[in-house]
């Protein structure tokens, strides 16, 4: 009998413990607020924004530029030249982007880059959300 009431004794404790335990770790977990935007994303303290490097798909999911694309960091616009023939209706964007930032308008789908008068812009957002910048895509098309 007395062992049996000690083994009881015994598991309370670690009960308790493991409980304790258990309470300590999510009020200290619990303390800090780790800020998220309106996508779910991570807001850091990064300030850099800007695209470091762009690639574009055709239907087949398959580069369509002649040559890598051009990004002028400063200016803030991207030349790419893509194949003659290419359909512009359904083009997929790939920007690369300095770490925690975000592009906006997400691209969701496929994009139609066949109004070359009127290029496409896109603003990139700083980790901190505080920087943005427009980033204009001047598509052209190989002469034939």
């Amino acid at each position: 009998m007395k062992k049996n009431n000690s083994e009881n004794r015994i598991m309370r404790k670690i009960c308790f413990a493991a409980s304790l335990t258990v309470m300590l770790l999510y009020a200290l977990t619990g303390c800090y607020d780790y800020p998220v935007d309106e996508d779910g994303l991570l807001i850091t303290e990064r300030s850099q924004c800007y695209v470091s490097s762009f690639e574009i798909l055709g239907t087949d999911f398959q580069t369509v530029r002649t040559k890598n694309a051009v990004v002028d960091t400063v200016a803030c616009t991207i030349d790419v030249e893509v194949f003659y023939g290419t359909d512009l209706t359904h083009l997929w964007p790939q920007f690369t982007l300095v770490t925690d930032a975000k592009l906006e308008p997400k691209i969701t789908g496929w994009t139609d880059f066949s109004d070359l008068a009127n290029p496409k812009k896109y603003t990139v957002i700083s980790g901190n959300r505080k920087v943005r910048k427009t980033y204009t895509v001047n598509l052209s098309v190989q002469k034939p």
